[in-house]
């Protein structure tokens, strides 16, 4: 789903936002409801008290007296009236039952009461005498004008009073107002703008740790001495923090202590080896002598070979700005020197790296390009804004898509295209790579166009890389 956020940072927001959204609903439509009901429990409650009161008044006052208290109290949006006898068909409805009660409950005495009719009108259908003005319809309705029409409810009732006058009444009194609160609305989005910024600030918080955590993560295979992770922050993110650093530190122990044992048995193999030279001098020449000094040569080789790999990714040598042009003219010249054929193509600006480790790294390349690909070898710089690239390529028979990460592990050989009379121990493009990616680069194969190998070196040229590659180690014992 497009709309769904795939960071972790961007779900918090979207579910706070969502349970944000469902609670202001909620709460504008409690506080419409409550409103509209609270008008309509005032304006019923104030008519009826009023109603009650000029019942009460009415039939304290002398009849002769009445005509004159009716005329001065019938002033909008009330009329009353003497002179209209009992009408029969009084209206039976819920809201003229309620009606009732409520006048009912604010007299002194029982009453005899009935609703004539409560219907409601638009205001300019009412009169300022609170009856339908001239021209109004009996039904309540009239011709619709621009604008939201304010709405009045019109009540017409009769009481019997004390000695049997009829008093009739009626008022129109204002109906539940329709219109939107606006000020309490804007508010509800202020207030709703303030808590997404505070969620968004507090879902930020919370989740950079997890993405210096994920960062660390990512840099722990190109740099197993990066500081460690501060170890602050909520419990679970400290925790994780703790357990990240106390990993990385049995990685670097146990790395150190596989390459401090490796080293000293291919070192200590150096001694035999040269005991078994000096004793193969005193052999008689001939083909039995010559395959024995091959094997000591290989041996030899295998052991220097996993010297070069322990050391490729841990040099103590700094790393100075280097003209990448003129190490593989270098290179070119010690290539063509062994029977290649080195072509040069393009230029790029100067990386800060260590030398003698480049050197050994783009070596590795040209020589596996000289070897397997009938020595003929075409190296291409490509200067990008972020990076330099360096193609080394071949016209052998490739490397299958299938098994071009497994060559890069230590002593394998693809049996099928490389022979073993070729030599090697099957370390040079894991050493390539184990100095590229000490440089915050990488080493990658991919097929030449026309047929043949293409091995892509990747040196960047960020702060990051430069810090990094500036950052001298100690190498193994």
């Amino acid at each position: 789903m497009r709309l769904w956020p795939q960071s972790l940072f961007g779900r918090m927001v979207l579910a706070l936002m969502a349970v944000l959204v469902v609670v202001l609903v909620a709460d504008t439509w409690l506080m419409l409801d409550d409103r509209a009901r609270f008008g309509e429990r005032l304006r019923g409650e104030h008519a009826a008290q009023r109603i009650a009161g000029l019942i009460t008044l009415l039939d304290g006052t002398a009849a002769a007296d009445r005509p004159r208290v009716v005329h001065a109290l019938s002033v909008p949006p009330m009329r009353l009236s003497l002179d209209e006898p009992w009408q029969a068909g009084a209206d039976a409805s819920p809201d003229a039952a309620a009606f009732l009660r409520r006048v009912a409950d604010e007299l002194e005495r029982p009453t005899t009461l009935q609703v004539l009719s409560i219907r409601g009108v638009p205001a300019r259908g009412v009169s300022a005498r609170g009856m339908p003005a001239k021209g109004a319809p009996e039904n309540g309705k009239s011709r619709p004008r621009p604008g939201p029409p304010r709405h009045l409810l019109l009540v017409s009732a009769q009481a019997r009073l004390a000695d049997g006058a009829v008093l009739t009444f009626r008022s129109a009194l204002p109906e539940a107002g329709r219109d939107w609160p606006l000020r309490a609305l804007g508010l509800l989005a202020l207030l709703a703008a303030a808590v997404a910024l505070l969620s968004g600030w507090a879902a930020r918080r919370l989740t950079r740790p997890l993405a210096s955590l994920a960062d660390a993560a990512d840099g722990l295979a190109r740099n197993l001495d990066q500081p460690p992770l501060p170890e602050t922050g909520p419990q679970e993110v400290a925790r994780a923090a703790r357990s990240f650093n106390a990993m990385q530190r049995a990685l670097k122990s146990y790395l150190e202590t596989r390459a401090h044992a490796l080293a000293g048995v291919s070192h200590d193999l150096r001694l035999p080896l040269t005991r078994l030279r000096l004793r193969l001098e005193q052999f008689p020449e001939g083909d039995t002598r010559a395959a024995m000094q091959r094997d000591i040569e290989e041996m030899d080789a295998m052991v220097g070979g996993t010297l070069d790999y322990l050391r490729a990714g841990n040099d103590a040598e700094r790393a100075v700005k280097l003209n990448l042009v003129a190490l593989l003219e270098g290179l070119a010249e010690d290539a063509e020197a062994a029977g290649a054929q080195v072509s040069l193509h393009g230029v790029a600006a100067p990386v800060t790296a260590r030398p003698q480790a480049l050197r050994r790294c783009l070596a590795n390349l040209i020589d596996n390009a000289r070897r397997y690909g009938g020595g003929a070898v075409d190296v291409t710089l490509v200067d990008h804004a972020e990076a330099a690239e360096i193609r080394v390529e071949d016209r052998g028979p490739g490397i299958p898509a299938a098994e071009r990460e497994r060559v890069f592990e230590p002593y394998v050989r693809l049996e099928a295209s490389r022979a073993r009379h070729t030599g090697g121990a099957g370390l040079g493009l894991a050493i390539a790579r184990a100095v590229a990616r000490a440089h915050g680069g990488d080493v990658t194969l991919a097929d030449r166009a026309g047929g043949g190998a293409a091995v892509i070196v990747t040196l960047p040229r960020g702060a990051a890389a430069d810090l990094q590659a500036n950052r001298p180690n100690r190498p193994p014992k």
